[in-house]
């Protein structure tokens, strides 16, 4: 079931990580910032053989668009993005991210576990 917010609604969190509620896990353990060119589609032909299916079994995983534009392709169908969009792809969910050819996107991918990230100690 795919969960999309606006960043204005996400709730004044002080401890923990800003997506608790959405993101299961305690910590945000592993993700980063990416600046996509033009029409660039995340994940194509992912797996063995070039199955061009990418989905997490385990863990839910959150986008968040900085700027720009995307369309979140979930399981076939194809969602708009726009600055401040978080789109949360639950596990099993088959997920790409497409940058806009006008107005190509710059987001963060998230995921949170148990853990806390290895280079972050404890």
């Amino acid at each position: 079931m795919m969960i999309k917010l606006r960043l204005n609604q996400l709730g004044d969190t002080r401890e923990g990580h800003f997506l608790a509620g959405f993101l299961e896990g305690a910590y945000l353990c592993q993700g980063g910032l990416s600046f996509k060119g033009p029409n660039v589609r995340t994940h194509t032909n992912d797996g063995p053989g070039g199955s061009d299916v990418h989905v997490h079994e385990d863990d839910c995983e959150a986008f968040v668009i900085l700027q720009g534009k995307a369309i979140m392709e979930l399981n076939g169908v194809k969602h708009p993005m726009v600055t401040g969009d978080v789109f949360i792809v639950e596990p099993g969910e088959d997920h790409h991210l497409i940058s806009d050819p006008e107005d190509p996107c710059v987001n963060l991918w998230l995921h949170a576990g148990p853990r806390r990230h290895p280079d972050q100690g404890a």
